[in-house]
């Protein structure tokens, strides 16, 4: 908890690049990276607490508040950040983002005070008393065949596939809505906040169905779910959010021309990437303005050459290309007047929902799958592995595919074939833990 405060403090105090350079962005990871070590660590804890002070029967139901809250708090980040914007109006860039980051030092201490208030739990002073307990658990974890499967197993078949779809239904649609489709950020935040308070209780409902039917069936079918409509829920939005935009590529499409060597692959995880060729720049211009675009193979020694439906562009000039675009009848942001602000909230609810049905269950697995004696730190690997490094990196891995591709829902299908092939794990090597007795392994 601690590490978890401290690091997010000290992104809100971190120095500018232009104050210490690249020692800034570097900074920056390292902290994001701490702190999905903390959360791991920490959500791990909170799940074994809560499901070894829950009535067997009702494992699913009691930890499915774990996953609603962490929703909640997300809620709860939006409105500070919506509240910040405003007030801090265009000084938001620059310095009032740093306002939740100092903000978060009050909800430490508050968790601080809650966290020395609590005593164990009765299956853990049970375990400790019968000398259950291991003296060496990673040792464990990693020494022995079973341990290491089990681990492999929650990763591949649950962790994994929820990871994806939670960020993808609460932080990269934000992007999407934002970058892609150039809606704006308040009415973004409106809405996915209605989304969240709409979609927060299908937590609850999956965890306590997952009591009736199983933890295996609630979230396989979510996974399931997830890689057949993702696409067609991300197509959705574009269709309600920013029709236009959706009119101008059909009607005079962006097609990039240039030799496939001048062009990179910009992945870009410390967003310190300099764009060199006029390719890259091109993409990356027109991939931040939310214009889809092909791409054409020139020959080597040919310059860029971008065709907006019947003009032709040679090389990277972006106020001739804002002007073609102009002509092309792309919007420079979406119409609120032709926004179809129910649907969009409705398509963004169901994505809350695919979350849910994966995310509700998962803590009671988790818990079911592992022994007492070495539960925390066993179910606590594969959430470093999947929070912090699959999910961490879909909006990076998600954007350069987009600007790879021009594709503005190509950067899906990382999100897309991970569920999918955690569907598969979990459907041919996840057991069914519901009702197990968990003192006992």
């Amino acid at each position: 908890m601690l590490l978890m405060g401290f690091s997010t403090l000290l992104v809100g105090l971190l120095p500018s690049y232009s104050s210490i350079g690249v020692i800034a962005p570097i900074s920056l990871i390292s902290l994001r990276l701490l702190q999905g070590l903390a959360l791991g660590g920490e959500y791990g804890g909170a799940a074994v607490y809560v499901a070894e002070q829950a009535p067997a029967e009702q494992r699913g139901y009691y930890t499915s508040w774990i996953q609603a809250t962490g929703t909640l708090g997300f809620l709860l980040s939006l409105a500070v950040i919506l509240y910040c914007r405003l007030v801090t109006g265009a000084a938001f860039d620059t310095w009032g983002w740093r306002i939740p980051f100092w903000f978060s030092v009050l909800m430490l201490a508050i968790s601080l005070w809650i966290r020395i208030s609590m005593k164990e739990s009765r299956t853990y002073l049970v375990a400790k008393a019968q000398g259950k307990l291991s003296r060496a658990p990673l040792k464990e974890v990693f020494g022995k065949k079973e341990n290491v499967r089990k681990l492999f197993v929650a990763l591949g078949g649950m962790v994994a596939g929820m990871t994806v779809v939670w960020y993808t239904s609460q932080f990269y649609v934000l992007y999407f809505l934002t970058q892609s489709l150039r809606v704006d950020p308040v009415t973004v935040n409106l809405l996915l906040g209605g989304a969240l308070l709409l979609g927060s209780p299908f937590f609850v409902l999956s965890g306590r169905l997952s009591d009736r039917i199983g933890r295996k069936p609630v979230m396989m079918a979510g996974m399931l779910a997830a890689a057949l409509t993702l696409m067609p829920l991300f197509r959705g939005l574009t269709h309600y959010a920013n029709p236009q935009l959706a009119k101008a590529a059909r009607s005079n499409p962006v097609v990039v021309g240039a030799n496939p060597q001048t062009c990179g692959f910009q992945f870009d995880p410390l967003g310190e990437r300099k764009n060199s060729s006029d390719c890259d720049k091109a993409k990356a211009f027109l991939s931040k303005m939310g214009v889809p675009y092909t791409n054409a193979r020139l020959p080597s020694g040919t310059g860029l050459e971008i065709k907006i439906g019947s003009q032709m562009l040679k090389g990277f000039d972006p106020q001739t290309i804002q002007s073609a675009l102009k002509a092309g009848t792309y919007p420079d942001g979406a119409d609120p007047a032709q926004m179809n602000i129910g649907m969009i909230l409705v398509l963004l609810t169901a994505l809350i929902v695919l979350a849910a049905m994966i995310y509700g269950p998962l803590a009671a697995a988790l818990v079911e799958t592992f022994p007492t004696r070495i539960r925390y730190t066993a179910l606590s690997v594969p959430l470093h592995v999947g929070v912090g490094w699959i999910g961490g990196l879909l909006p990076t891995v998600a954007f350069s595919l987009v600007v790879a591709t021009g594709d503005i829902y190509y950067g899906l299908w990382y999100p897309v074939v991970i569920v999918f092939i955690s569907f598969l794990i979990g459907l041919r090597y996840v057991q069914e833990t519901r009702g197990r007795d968990i003192l006992s392994g």
